[in-house]
């Protein structure tokens, strides 16, 4: 079935110039593994449209039940260099959270 990230996972987010930096962290250790399996670097950019025009790097931490994500050029410059009106990207994770993601009954369980 499909649920939204946020029943499974909260968010933070930051940024680095023009890299936005989001975490998505697991509510309970065994919903880690739908983690890993569909939030993918592929499906985050896709989820952000033209939002995010460079690459989304994915990395995996295990024992913090965790992924984190790098969107490159994913803040129009960043900082001052900006016009968006979140220029720092801070509600990127608040975004991701919206992605729409396939768990069974038993997984989530």
């Amino acid at each position: 079935m499909k649920i939204p990230l946020s029943r499974i996972a909260h968010a933070r987010s930051g940024d680095k110039g023009d890299t936005s930096n989001v975490g998505v962290i697991a509510y309970e250790e065994r919903h880690y593994r739908i983690l890993v399996r569909e939030v993918t670097p592929e499906r985050v950019k896709a989820h952000f449209g033209g939002l995010v025009k460079g690459e989304v790097e994915r990395f995996e931490l295990p024992n913090l039940g965790a992924l984190n994500f790098l969107l490159h050029e994913a803040l129009g410059g960043g900082g001052t260099l900006s016009l968006r009106i979140d220029a720092q990207g801070k509600t990127l994770g608040a975004g991701l959270l919206s992605l729409e993601i396939e768990a069974s009954e038993q997984e989530l369980a």
